[in-house]
C-alpha cells in the first residue's frame, strides 16, 4: 500500500526536491527507490499526498485504518478549494519602491515602480520594473500612462537611479563565489558592466538595514556597503603531487580557520559590512580606509561638495568590540554617524576622481557622540544641515524597538568639524499623547530624497495608532502635520515625490494596495492635501478575490484596560487598539468563528494595511481580531515601556480583554475562538492556551517563544530575554551565563510553565534555520503537548529562517492554518 501511495504522488520538481524528499525517512526512500515521480495536475494534489506521507513517516508503519482517518480529516475537496483560493491571493503583486525622473521634454514626469510577486514553483520572489508617464492635466486630474508590460529584473539585488535620472545602477549578487556584477544603464542600453571578484569584497548589502548605495554629485563615483573579503583559510597537506596545483592537490585540504561572530538572524555568515567606492568610468574599486575594524558600517551617503576638492562620506557605524548580537529589527544596538574625507582631483575630462590613498590623512569623525543612536542620515537640498533618526529611547531602555526621535546638525561646509554645534531635537520622543494627537515618531525608513521644494520640509511614513500615515516635518521650525486623511483608517506608505506632489500606496485589511497621487490644495496651507486615485495595473486582482474582499469590512476598536492600577503611567492606562475584520453582509457576526491574530516583537504593531495571508483567512468565513496590546508601537513611549518585565501577564490580559470585548458586544461566538501568532505572538499564543485553556478551540504558532530558559542560551538576542523578563534593569544584568535564579525566573515567565493545563489542538510552523527563536523552542513545547495527548501538528521548513517567508513555506503555513482551524470550528 505504501508503494502504491508513493507512486501516486503528484508534485512539481521543485516542490518534490525542496519540501517532500527532505521529510521522508531515508529507509523509506531506500525501500521505494525505483518509484517514479511525475509532474502533472494542480499543486493541491501533491500537498495532500505530502500530508499522507508525513503521517506515514511519523508513524513509521501506518496501518490502513490510520491512513484512512488522515484522508477523512482533511478531504481532497477542502485541500483543492483552499489551495486554489490561496494561490489567487498569493499571486497579487506588491509595490516595493518607486522613482520619478524629469522627462526633459516638458511632457510630464516619468516614473518607475519596483514590484514583486511570489513564484511558488521557483520558490522565489520575482522582481519587476514597470514604467509610466505622469501627466497632470489640471489640479484635479492626473493620468498615468503605463507601459504595456513589466520587465523582470532577474538576479538584481539593488536598483539605484543616479541623482539626475540619466543613469541606472543595477547590482547583482551571485549565489556562489562568482564576482559581484555592477551594471550601468542609460536610457537605451547597457553602457558598462564591471565584475568585482570576491577577493576584493563579498556581496553588496541591499537589505534595508546596512544597505547604503550613494552616487556622488557629478555621478562618477558610487559609495556602497559590501561584505569585507573573507580571511584566508589554512591549507593542510599530507604531501604534494609533482606539478600539481595546491588547490587541486588531492593530498591537501582547506581548513576552517577561526570562527567569527556574525550579525545574527538573516545575516548568517555576514561578519563585517565595510565601505567601498567604485569609479564608474574605470571600474576601479577602492576600500575606504581608516575606519576602525570594530565598526560595522552601513547607510552611506555623500555629503555635499564643499569649496575645495575634499568631499566627505557620512555613514552609520555599529560598534562590535565583544559580541555581535542579532541586529535585524533590533534598534537598541548603539550606533552613531561618522564622517570620512575623500580627496578628489579633476581629470583631463574635468571629471572628479579619487586620489590614491585619499583616506589616510583624515581621521574618521564621530558626528553624534552625545547621543546613543543615530541612523538614516539625509542632507538638506542646500547642504546646510544633516538630518537623522535616533532610537535613543530603545538603546537606553533595552527594548528592541521604541519611539523614535528626529534630529538636525548644522553641517560645517568648510570641513571644520571641531566647530560642530549641538544636536537639535526636531521631533522629540513623545511620552504620552493626548487623544487623537501625534503619538510619536515610528519610522522604519526615509526616502533618499524626502524634501519638498522649500528645502526644509521633509515627508515621512510613520505609525499612528494601528495605521501608518504620511507626515510632513519642517526641520527648521519643528512643525509637524499629518497629511493623509485623518478620517481614514487605511494605512499609507510613501513611495516617492513628484516635485511637490506625492506618490503613495494606500490599503486596508479588506482593500488591496492602491496607488494614490497627493497634491497641495492650497500651497499656503501645507496641511491641506487632496488625494487622487490612480488607475494602476499593479493594483489589479482576480475577480474572485475582489468579490470576497468586497463582502468584508473592518474597524479599529479602542479597548479599555482592565484593572488599572495607580502605579501605571498615564500612557499605560489609556485604551489599546484592535483591528476587527468581519463580514459586511451578515447582521450577526457572532456565528462566524473568530481568529485572534497576535504580532511579534513585542514592540511591533499590526497595521491596518493589506495582508495576503490574513485576507485569505478572513475571506473563507472567519472574523479577525488583530490585537495591538500595550507595548506595541504607535501609542507613545509610556504605553510601550509598560510591558517589559510584565510579558506573559500584561500582554496576555490585554488579549483576553479584547476577546471578551468582542464577545460581550455580540461580535464573536465564545465557542469558536482560535488564535495565531508568530515569535512573541507565538509566545502569547502558547501562553493563552495555557492560562485560558477553555477559551480556544484551536491554535497556531509560528516560530513561537515557548521557553525563555532554553532560548537564552541559543538565540542571537539573549539580551531580549532579560529585558522583557526583568524590565529595563535586565539590560544591565544581561550575561551570557545566566544564574540558576535567572533560569528559574525565565521559566516562570514562559508558556511552558503552564503546559500542564493545555488541551487546545495546536499546529506549529517552524523554520529550521531560525537564529532568533531556534527550532528547539517550538519542538520542545510540541513534544511536551504530544506526551500529554494534546492533538498536535508540526511542520518544519528546513531552509527557512524566523520569518518563514519563502513563497512555498508561507503558502504551506497558511494553507495548513486555514485547514487546522476549519477542522475545529465546524
Amino acid at each position: 500500500m505504501a508503494r502504491a501511495l508513493l507512486s501516486n504522488v503528484i508534485a512539481t520538481s521543485d516542490w518534490c526536491a525542496n519540501q517532500l524528499l527532505p521529510r521522508i525517512s531515508p529507509s523509506f526512500l531506500s525501500r521505494h527507490r525505483h518509484t517514479r515521480f511525475t509532474v502533472a495536475k494542480p499543486a493541491y494534489f501533491s500537498y495532500k499526498r505530502l500530508s499522507v506521507f508525513l503521517a506515514m513517516d511519523a508513524s513509521k508503519a501506518a496501518p490502513a485504518k490510520q491512513l484512512s482517518s488522515v484522508l477523512d480529516a482533511t478531504t481532497e475537496e477542502e485541500y483543492a478549494s483552499l489551495s486554489k483560493l490561496l494561490q489567487e491571493f498569493t499571486n497579487i503583486s506588491s509595490i516595493d519602491k518607486a522613482w520619478t525622473f524629469n522627462s526633459g521634454n516638458g511632457n510630464g514626469t516619468q516614473a518607475m515602480f519596483s514590484i514583486s510577486q511570489p513564484n511558488l514553483l521557483a520558490n522565489k520572489r520575482k522582481k519587476f520594473m514597470l514604467s509610466t508617464v505622469i501627466s497632470k492635466e489640471n489640479e484635479n486630474s492626473v493620468t498615468f500612462q503605463w507601459a504595456p508590460f513589466p520587465v523582470e529584473m532577474t538576479g538584481a539585488s539593488a536598483v539605484v537611479p543616479s541623482p539626475s535620472g540619466s543613469k541606472l545602477l543595477v547590482v547583482r549578487n551571485p549565489e556562489n563565489e562568482s564576482p559581484i556584477q555592477f551594471e550601468l544603464w542609460s536610457q537605451s542600453q547597457l553602457e558598462k558592466e564591471f565584475h568585482v571578484p570576491q577577493t576584493v569584497h563579498g556581496s553588496v548589502y541591499a537589505d534595508g538595514w546596512f544597505e547604503g548605495i550613494s552616487w556622488n554629485s557629478d555621478e562618477t563615483l558610487i559609495a556602497y556597503v559590501a561584505e569585507e573579503p573573507s580571511p584566508s583559510k589554512p591549507t593542510f597537506s599530507l604531501g604534494s603531487t609533482k606539478g600539481g596545483s595546491s588547490d587541486k592537490d588531492c593530498n591537501s585540504w582547506k581548513g576552517q580557520g577561526d570562527w567569527e561572530e556574525d550579525w545574527g538572524e538573516t545575516y548568517a555568515g555576514k561578519r563585517q559590512p565595510s565601505l567601498f567606492i567604485i569609479n564608474i568610468n574605470s571600474g576601479e574599486v577602492q576600500a575606504v580606509k581608516g575606519i576602525p575594524k570594530s565598526l560595522s558600517v552601513g547607510q552611506v551617503v555623500w555629503a555635499p561638495l564643499n569649496e575645495g576638492l575634499h568631499q566627505y562620506l557620512v555613514f552609520v557605524g555599529w560598534a562590535s568590540e565583544t559580541r555581535k548580537l542579532g541586529i535585524k529589527y533590533c534598534y537598541n544596538r548603539p550606533c552613531a554617524l561618522y564622517a570620512v574625507r575623500v580627496s578628489l582631483y579633476k581629470s583631463e575630462a574635468s571629471e572628479l576622481e579619487l586620489k590614491e590613498s585619499s583616506f589616510e590623512d583624515f581621521p574618521v569623525v564621530n558626528l553624534t557622540e552625545s547621543i546613543s543612536s543615530a541612523f538614516f542620515p539625509r542632507f538638506s537640498p542646500d547642504g546646510k544641515f544633516l538630518v537623522f533618526l535616533s532610537a535613543k529611547s530603545s538603546v537606553d531602555s533595552g527594548a528592541h524597538s521604541a519611539t523614535d526621535s528626529l534630529h538636525r546638525i548644522d553641517w560645517p561646509t568648510n570641513g571644520n568639524f571641531s566647530s560642530l554645534e549641538k544636536i537639535v531635537d526636531v521631533i522629540p520622543v513623545v511620552q504620552c499623547a493626548e487623544d487623537d494627537c501625534f503619538p510619536g515618531l515610528y519610522s522604519s525608513s526615509i526616502l533618499s530624497n524626502p524634501w519638498l521644494s522649500d528645502g526644509c520640509t521633509m515627508l515621512l511614513s510613520s505609525i499612528w495608532g494601528s495605521s501608518q500615515v504620511i507626515i510632513s516635518v519642517n526641520v527648521s521650525s519643528g512643525e509637524l502635520l499629518r497629511i493623509t486623511p485623518a478620517e481614514s483608517n487605511f494605512s499609507w506608505s510613501l513611495l516617492t515625490l513628484d516635485g511637490d506632489n506625492i506618490i503613495a500606496v494606500s490599503s486596508s485589511p479588506v482593500d488591496v494596495p492602491q496607488v494614490k497621487y497627493g497634491y497641495f490644495v492650497d500651497k499656503a496651507n501645507k496641511g491641506t492635501w487632496s488625494w487622487l486615485n490612480v488607475s494602476s495595473p499593479i493594483s489589479r486582482c482576480p475577480e474572485k478575490v475582489k468579490s470576497l474582499l468586497s463582502s468584508l469590512q473592518f474597524s479599529i476598536m479602542k479597548i479599555p484596560v482592565k484593572g488599572v492600577s495607580a502605579n501605571l503611567t498615564k500612557g499605560a492606562q489609556k485604551p489599546f487598539e484592535a483591528i476587527f475584520v468581519s463580514s459586511s453582509h451578515k447582521k450577526d457576526c457572532s456565528c462566524d468563528p473568530l481568529i485572534v491574530v497576535l504580532h511579534g516583537g513585542p514592540h511591533s504593531v499590526s497595521l491596518s494595511s493589506y495582508s495576503k495571508s490574513l485576507a485569505f483567512l478572513s475571506s473563507v468565513g472567519y472574523s479577525l481580531l488583530i490585537v495591538n496590546y500595550r507595548g506595541s508601537l504607535g501609542c507613545g513611549e509610556e504605553a510601550l515601556q509598560s510591558l517589559p518585565g510584565k510579558v506573559g501577564s500584561q500582554d496576555v490580559n490585554d488579549v483576553l480583554t479584547a476577546i471578551d470585548h468582542v464577545i460581550d458586544t455580540g461580535l464573536a461566538n465564545p465557542s469558536k475562538v482560535t488564535v495565531v501568532g508568530g515569535s512573541h505572538g507565538g509566545f502569547l499564543t502558547t501562553h493563552l492556551i495555557g492560562q485560558a485553556p477553555d477559551k480556544f478551540v484551536a491554535a497556531a504558532a509560528r516560530n513561537p517563544v515557548c521557553n525563555l530558559a532554553l532560548m537564552v542560551g541559543t538565540t542571537d538576542i539573549p539580551d531580549w530575554c532579560y529585558v522583557e523578563s526583568y524590565g529595563s534593569k535586565g539590560k544591565d544584568s544581561f550575561t551570557e551565563s545566566p544564574s540558576v535564579e535567572d533560569l528559574t525566573h525565565f521559566h516562570s515567565k514562559s508558556p511552558i510553565s503552564h503546559i500542564s493545563k493545555v488541551k487546545t489542538p495546536t499546529i506549529f510552523l517552524l523554520g529550521a534555520q531560525d537564529l532568533r527563536v531556534p527550532v528547539s523552542n517550538g519542538l520542545q513545547y510540541a513534544r511536551a503537548l504530544r506526551e500529554k495527548g494534546v492533538e498536535t501538528k508540526v511542520i518544519v521548513f528546513p531552509n527557512d529562517v524566523h520569518g518563514i517567508e519563502r513563497p512555498q513555506s508561507d503558502f504551506e503555513s497558511f494553507l495548513n492554518i486555514g485547514l487546522w482551524f476549519k477542522k475545529y470550528c465546524k
